[in-house]
């Protein structure tokens, strides 16, 4: 199979427009309008406008000669109240999203769930409701069934442990959940249900569908190498940050031996659902972004690790403090990889945010991202050649866009937006890439 070069995006981040043509309200709606919650007191209620604006973005995606499209449904603008009636104007928008990917020669790649979960499912528990595992499994079947005759290559769910980790442990994230006991329940149904989603895709789509998920990940690192404290830490964050979500879709269960603590996760299983946890996906989505330093700390229960900032290790950072270390994005996919019934990777998220300047006669120059995205490429290859099944790279993103928690600050595009006048500009970064896929680069 071909390698596979494209950009990625996500809904919430991009289209605006969430109260337009019958969407009903999600989590991040709500989340955004309590104070304090977002940088700066912003919203998405722009964004990029997307929705509105996306005939324009595809000719420009497809005038970068950007063969592949990551992007994801918002699933109330389907589905207003996460079940029940279809909103037609919701599943038209996305059949004429598709549509014109392929005009323009773009493969479609489209993600069932990126964090944006309708509010009014939410209303009734929302991930920590075991319900939600039959929710996403209908869901699922109703894109399928519209979209499966165009859509080659699925995704089931972003990064998981962020949602659930940052949504429902630490509350910096929709719905603002603080409780353990809505992490380990949130962990589990979306466990269930990354598997749930595979199996209703399976199905209804073609046989020659692609089906995958997609994980976050870091590289991580004992503070002091051969401290027997600091590398049991690092083992135990290792079981959290990266082998939470995957190995029960690989059918090895939940990685209890390194962090007892998810022994918690046995008060929300049922009979039957260690068979139900494994599903035989086509691709995993390895998304990485930086490494982490893990020290021993007795002031973290259950976990007894804490991450050093990588601010305060003195390193080279990117505008969301992380370490500008392309080296992880290697090392990732040689663990995935390791797994004896792991299928190919893709590497469905990787990028960085720099301060950047204001666009000048055209052009933006954007020399720390384009060097990180050279090395992270270079990281790839060096993955190839060393026999791992890596089948393809997507940038994050394809344009600025609203970053979640941290508003419209970091900017990871490839394209940068001028969010007053809704201007694009292509950054040196952008063409760079270009160039790259035109083979015009030694």
């Amino acid at each position: 199979m071909d390698f596979r070069w494209g950009v990625a995006s996500a809904a919430y981040q991009i289209e605006g427009f969430g109260d337009c043509d019958g969407k009903g309200p999600s989590i991040w709606d709500a989340f955004v309008a309590r104070r304090g919650r977002i940088k700066n007191g912003q919203h998405a209620r722009a964004a990029c406008e997307f929705y509105r604006r996306w005939p324009a973005d595809l000719d420009l995606l497809a005038a970068l000669g950007i063969p592949d499209y990551r992007f994801s449904v918002a699933w109330s603008r389907v589905r207003p109240s996460g079940t029940g009636q279809v909103n037609q104007a919701g599943l038209d928008y996305y059949d004429k999203l598709v549509d014109g990917c392929l005009a323009r020669g773009i493969t479609p790649w489209l993600t069932l769930y990126h964090w944006d979960l309708p509010l009014a499912l939410e209303r009734r528990g929302g991930w920590t409701n075991r319900a939600v595992v039959g929710w996403l499994g209908e869901y699922a079947d109703l894109l399928a069934r519209r979209l499966g005759d165009r859509v080659r290559h699925w995704m089931v769910l972003n990064e998981p442990l962020v949602f659930t980790g940052a949504g429902h442990l630490l509350g910096v994230h929709a719905p603002g959940r603080r409780s353990l006991g809505a992490f380990l329940s949130a962990t589990h149904h979306a466990a269930l249900a990354q598997a749930e989603g595979g199996r209703a895709l399976r199905a209804a789509l073609p046989a020659a569908a692609q089906i995958g998920t997609t994980f976050s990940c870091s590289y991580l690192t004992p503070a002091r190498p051969g401290n027997p404290r600091d590398e049991a830490a690092t083992r135990r964050a290792d079981a959290l940050l990266n082998r939470l979500f995957v190995e029960p879709a690989l059918g090895l269960g939940y990685p209890i031996a390194e962090l007892p603590a998810l022994r918690w996760l046995e008060r929300y299983v049922l009979a039957g659902d260690e068979a139900r946890l494994p599903f035989a996906f086509d691709f995993l989505g390895v998304q990485n972004y930086t490494r982490e330093v893990v020290r021993f700390s007795p002031w973290v229960p259950l976990l007894w690790a804490r991450l050093v900032k990588a601010e305060d290790r003195g390193v080279p950072c990117t505008a969301m403090g992380w370490e500008v270390y392309p080296e992880s994005l290697y090392h990732l996919l040689r663990q995935f990889a390791s797994y004896p019934n792991a299928p190919r990777l893709i590497v469905t998220e990787n990028g960085a945010a720099f301060p950047d300047p204001a666009p000048v006669h055209g052009r933006l120059a954007d020399p720390a991202r384009q060097a990180y995205l050279r090395a992270c490429l270079g990281q790839v290859l060096r993955a190839r050649r060393d026999g791992l099944p890596v089948d393809g790279y997507f940038a994050w993103s394809f344009t600025d866009n609203f970053e979640w928690a941290e508003g419209y600050r970091p900017r990871f595009g490839l394209v940068h937006v001028d969010y007053a006048t809704q201007q694009r500009t292509v950054k040196d970064s952008g063409r760079w890439y270009q160039q790259l896929l035109r083979g015009e680069l030694s």
